[in-house]
């Protein structure tokens, strides 16, 4: 499988600069893992929509394997979950486009 390209938006940019370094510290490890296999966490209805937890919190991410990337889009708690995953679900068009985006740079 080839290595794909992880990229953030800045919603989670945002968010991820307010948390504990040991979240961090673990987001950062979770980066090289998607490059080498984006598939990892578990699945949210379709293959390239996943969420992975780290105790009480959660990073969403969508795969795009025709353009070999990830895009890491939000990240929640556990009381916020379906909240943040419905607006994912009804911005995929935009952070498609952000990514597309973050590629032609």
């Amino acid at each position: 499988m080839p290595n794909y390209s992880v990229f953030v938006s800045q919603k989670f940019d945002a968010k991820l600069a307010n948390q504990e370094k040991a979240f961090c510290f673990w987001v950062e490890k979770i980066f090289d893992k998607l490059k080498e296999n984006p598939f990892v966490g578990e699945p949210l209805g379709v293959k390239w929509f996943r969420e992975k937890k780290f105790k009480s919190l959660r990073i969403y991410f969508l795969i795009f394997e025709d353009k070999k990337a990830v895009y890491l889009v939000n990240l929640s708690g556990k009381k916020d979950q379906q909240k943040i995953i419905n607006s994912i679900w009804l911005l995929f068009g935009a952070y498609k486009k952000e990514l597309e985006n973050l590629l032609d740079k």
